[in-house]
């Protein structure tokens, strides 16, 4: 705990400023963008969920993972984005100080989940395609059900020690969050005294947690590459390639940003403004939950076809086709 006046005022509530240069007159529109992206995120990926539960022949491992992967946007875009459209919709950016410090662990556990999902879903696209004779003897349902379950309950750890460590620390000056959400950055400028061995901590795990996994996603999408070109076909070659090239976008996205935002502190000539930062951050927060359902799902064929299967059989029959039916039962 950093050492302080024993005589402070504890800081009982914090608020979310979001955007500090944004000004009020854009507020509402800023607000209904954000919700329009919620509800999209949300709608999307329990779209997935519910063709998941309804469509007995998706019940194989690819399609587990990217229903844990879809559960866990859900579960990140409802802890981020609720408060920040308050903020902006009816100037409610007030959270109570053990609030902030939950939505802080949820954010930061979220974001250790989607790594470890992302990372079972290469491994699963890694024995898939180079070992396809073997895949459904080493990858079945409950091998990947108990991976899934495993990623949710181990993602807390980090989140825990960091948020236990936190919560115990002395809070007695402002208590403006200049971010969207509550998180490790926003709030350590906040903590009175040195709080630098807690951040350099928290950095560390961070990055121990986004990066290991980010490193063996690399390596397992080298080794389908080589896989990929080794294919006698080209068509399936091809197919397999732009697949895996769309996922390494998303995986990029991911990843990428989140390492010039958490190390902007160690590098002095990295200079971001605030706006900036935020908006990074929400781009690489948000843009994949938005769009994992469309590359992970909707491009899958089998996928499509429960689609176009649904449409075809709620599909009003016109007259032309009511004659047709009568005439081929006439006859």
């Amino acid at each position: 705990m950093s050492q302080v006046d024993e005589n402070y005022t504890r800081v009982s509530e914090f608020f979310i400023v979001g955007f500090p240069s944004l000004q009020s007159e854009y507020f509402h529109i800023v607000a209904w963008f954000f919700f329009f992206l919620y509800v999209t995120t949300v709608v999307g990926n329990l779209l997935l969920v519910l063709v998941f539960a309804l469509e007995q022949s998706l019940q194989k491992p690819m399609y587990i993972v990217m229903v844990s992967l879809a559960l866990s946007d859900i579960g990140f875009t409802t802890v981020a984005l609720p408060k920040l459209i308050a903020r902006y919709w009816w100037n409610d950016g007030s959270l109570g100080f053990y609030t902030c410090h939950f939505q802080k662990h949820m954010i930061h556990y979220f974001g250790s989940l989607n790594s470890l999902i992302l990372l079972t879903m290469a491994f699963d696209r890694y024995l898939a395609i180079c070992f396809p004779l073997r895949y459904s003897v080493l990858m079945t349902n409950q091998t990947m059900t108990g991976l899934t379950i495993f990623c949710w309950v181990i993602a807390h750890i980090f989140p825990v020690i960091s948020t236990i460590s936190f919560t115990m620390m002395a809070f007695c000056g402002p208590n403006q969050i200049v971010h969207a959400f509550c998180d490790t950055i926003s709030l350590t400028p906040l903590v009175c005294g040195n709080a630098s061995p807690q951040f350099s901590i928290a950095y560390s795990v961070a990055m121990f947690i986004l990066y290991v996994p980010f490193t063996l996603i690399i390596i397992s999408y080298m080794c389908i590459i080589i896989s990929i070109l080794r294919m006698s076909s080209g068509q399936g070659r091809t197919k397999t390639f732009s697949t895996c090239a769309t996922q390494g976008c998303i995986i990029s996205i991911y990843y990428i940003p989140r390492f010039f935002i958490y190390s902007t502190p160690y590098f002095p000539s990295l200079i971001i403004t605030p706006d900036s930062r935020i908006a990074t951050s929400l781009f690489y927060s948000l843009l994949p939950p938005l769009i994992n359902p469309f590359i992970y799902c909707l491009r899958t064929n089998e996928i499509k076809k429960i689609f176009g299967r649904w449409v075809q059989k709620h599909k009003p029959i016109t007259p032309t086709e009511h004659g047709q039916i009568a005439a081929v039962m006439i006859s």
